[in-house]
């Protein structure tokens, strides 16, 4: 009998939640909880692996909830721009391919791959995690350039926070080789033999957040929760407490005050992350 209850009432909140589906989700919120358990404030489980694809010069493997994100950087030589001779350049691409979620569609980048890409360009430029100048080799004839590769494995929202963080770690697991110029033949001589960590500035991490009902917060949405919300919003910061990006694509506006508990929880999260990263990047040494 009391499996026969249970199944009748897992029925009906299956069969509510595909009707009614903000409805579903109101009847949660109201009661300053969500439908998988979480509070309004809490983030999903985050779990980091790095050095996951071995023929690229760094790489990371990130899970928030059932997102999952790899990212692989692979580093080239080139010359430097005219306008910029004596820097270096990092060229992220944020790829949502169908396999990940039956939302996307084979075919050229999409607009979210297309703004996610953009968006984690605008973060590397105005957190200065690396220097362009630190890329320099020899200036005005060669540089490298970081070709990262950001992939969307399984998508459950919440992407940009994921692509942050592996991007993140990705950087800090890269190692370049050591190069000089023949002053003879004025050609790069590479040593694949030593290598050298890139120098890390800044460690950014970022918060996403939902809103419901143009004034219920939520961190950390799921792809269901972003289908329902009314606006979304990311902010970024780094170790220092500094605002490096604020991103709201429309929907509905934000007091001040909203605004304040979003920056305020992205600091927190902004040292949680960092934790994390070196914590994984310690026990990688370790095991070597």
């Amino acid at each position: 009998m009391y499996r026969a209850v249970m199944s009748l009432l897992c029925c009906f909140h299956l069969t509510y939640r595909i009707a009614e589906p903000l409805e579903y989700h109101r009847s949660f919120l109201k009661e300053n909880c969500r439908p998988d358990g979480r509070g309004l404030s809490e983030f999903r489980t985050t779990t980091l692996n790095v050095g996951s694809i071995s023929t690229a010069d760094g790489s990371a493997l990130v899970k928030i909830g059932n997102t999952t994100i790899i990212c692989g950087i692979k580093a080239e030589l080139a010359n430097p721009t005219a306008e910029a001779p004596g820097k270096g350049y990092i060229v992220p691409n944020v790829d949502l391919p169908p396999l990940c979620s039956s939302r996307f569609r084979p075919g050229p980048p999409g607009e979210q791959a297309q703004a996610a890409s953009q968006f984690i360009a605008d973060v590397i430029e105005s957190s200065e995690v690396i220097k362009a100048e630190d890329l320099c080799v020899d200036r005005g004839k060669l540089c490298w350039v970081l070709y990262c590769d950001i992939m969307c494995l399984d998508y459950d929202g919440n992407i940009l926070d994921a692509c942050i963080i592996a991007l993140l770690a990705a950087l800090k697991n890269t190692q370049l080789p050591e190069v000089t110029v023949n002053k003879e033949t004025c050609s790069p001589e590479v040593n694949l033999e030593k290598r050298q960590r890139l120098h890390i500035h800044k460690h950014p991490a970022s918060a996403s957040f939902c809103v419901f009902d143009d004034s219920i917060l939520i961190v950390d949405p799921t792809a269901e929760e972003e289908s329902l919300s009314t606006a979304h919003l990311t902010v970024v910061t780094d170790e220092g407490g500094r605002l490096c990006s604020v991103h709201k694509p429309g929907g509905t506006s934000l007091s001040g005050q909203k605004l304040q508990e979003c920056i305020n929880r992205a600091t927190a999260r902004q040292r949680e992350i960092h934790k994390l990263i070196d914590k994984v990047l310690d026990s990688v040494k370790t095991m070597k």
